[in-house]
């Protein structure tokens, strides 16, 4: 049995482990020369209702990449703003850690490889092709997952966004974005809130080292700082354009909320520089990612796929989707959950077994079937989904989700028969 993912982000490295734990040769191809895509910036763990899906996961078997990024976190159990309870882990040790741990399992990791086209036969995909470097290559495999994501590539950037910002996807470099999906005739979907198409990443980074020392010391012992905002040089309006919803309340445009994940995460979407330069502290602030950060970031959410619960996309018989490309979910924990699902379902294809469909009893089961059913309705492209804030986050502690009692999420996985279920 051989499996191909495409995109190496959170999403992909999850499906590859989830499908090598089920005895399946495994390829995982990455335009880039690194792994994790925005995971390489990211970095907040366990926040809100996070912290229950990911103990769900650890309760089926599919642990792994959690317990690395608890292993790595730089700072455990945070408040801020609207979350509780995060985890930040250090951007920098994470890539490495992750590609060891796939290399340790056998999974044939292929870097610097663009996929460019798609054969297909009778509904199904037969192999991939593209670029490694100068060289043409083509990969054959009886199942694949698109784990290619919706950022970029610049033309979007420049047409919905305020241009390219020059960030860690490193399209220039690399090249931008292709779309399994939309190379196998899939017509895809594009989120859109009000005239905003896409939707901005939500955070920037700043070099810790261009901070004042009180703010740097402060930032590195206490893993958050918030700084209040003058009113005048607070940014109305810009909370709506943001990818991340659960960070759209006052307190992120009223103050400066800085997180300590290696770099210090300014939780905006852009703030001009000479204006972010005003602020006590801040006299000599630098962009870290996105570089130009003073007027922007990446736009995502601009091709999503069509899909059943079981995350196969629509129209292609062996083809299963996962992270951004499976819908409005936001964040590493969604996508580690999806990719998850993703990776295992195509391993079950191959067996020609029946797909796993995780229960909605379960925060993860909910999501990735809420999310499914909310695209599908009219007007609902707008919104954003995700288990630590907004609309889903309100849905699990409604529907009695969320919990941080560890016995009590291993109590729901077993009633739910999924204990174990990814081993």
């Amino acid at each position: 049995m051989k499996v191909i993912i495409v995109g190496a982000g959170w999403a992909g490295c999850a499906a590859a482990v989830s499908a090598s734990k089920q005895a399946a040769e495994v390829m995982l191809i990455e335009r880039t020369d690194m792994l994790l895509g925005t995971g390489l910036v990211g970095g907040i763990m366990r926040n809100n209702g996070r912290y229950t899906a990911a103990e769900e996961m650890i309760a089926m078997a599919a642990g792994e990449l959690f317990e690395l990024t608890d292993r790595l976190s730089l700072h455990r159990d945070l408040d801020f703003p609207g979350h509780r309870h995060a985890s930040l882990y250090n951007v920098a040790a994470m890539e490495p850690a992750v590609r060891r741990f796939l290399k340790e399992k056998g999974i044939d990791i292929q870097t610097s490889t663009r996929i460019t086209e798609v054969e297909i036969t009778d509904g199904r995909i037969k192999a991939v092709r593209g670029k490694q470097g100068k060289e043409q290559v083509c990969f054959q495999a009886d199942a694949f997952v698109d784990a290619t994501g919706t950022a970029g590539p610049p033309a979007n950037c420049n047409k919905y966004g305020n241009g390219c910002v020059m960030c860690v996807l490193r399209c220039h470099s690399f090249g931008g974005r292709v779309s399994l999906s939309a190379k196998a005739g899939v017509s895809e979907m594009v989120g859109q809130k009000g005239e905003q198409i896409g939707a901005f990443s939500g955070s920037c980074k700043l070099l810790k080292e261009s901070l004042c020392p009180e703010i740097r010391d402060t930032l590195t012992r206490r893993g958050v700082m918030v700084i209040p905002l003058p009113e005048n040089i607070r940014l109305k309006g810009k909370l709506s354009v943001k990818a991340c919803q659960q960070y759209a309340i006052s307190d992120f445009e009223e103050n400066i909320v800085l997180l300590d994940t290696g770099h210090a995460k300014l939780m905006s979407p852009f703030f001009p520089l000479d204006m972010l330069r005003e602020v006590p502290g801040l006299e000599n602030a630098r962009f870290e990612d996105p570089y130009a950060g003073g007027i922007g970031n990446s736009i995502r959410y601009m091709g999503m796929a069509p899909r059943d619960d079981a995350l196969r996309v629509e129209g292609i018989e062996n083809l299963f989707c996962a992270g951004e490309k499976a819908g409005l979910l936001v964040g590493h924990t969604e996508a580690i959950c999806t990719g998850t699902l993703a990776g295992y379902n195509a391993v079950k294809h191959v067996r020609k077994e029946r797909p796993l469909v995780i229960p909605d009893t379960l925060a993860v089961g909910d999501a990735i079937q809420f999310v499914r059913s909310e695209m599908q309705s009219k007007g609902k492209l707008g919104l954003k989904y995700t288990f630590s804030g907004s609309v889903f986050f309100d849905r699990m502690r409604q529907r009695g989700l969320y919990t941080t009692d560890i016995k009590e999420i291993e109590k729901r996985v077993d009633k739910a028969g999924m204990r174990e279920v990814f081993a």
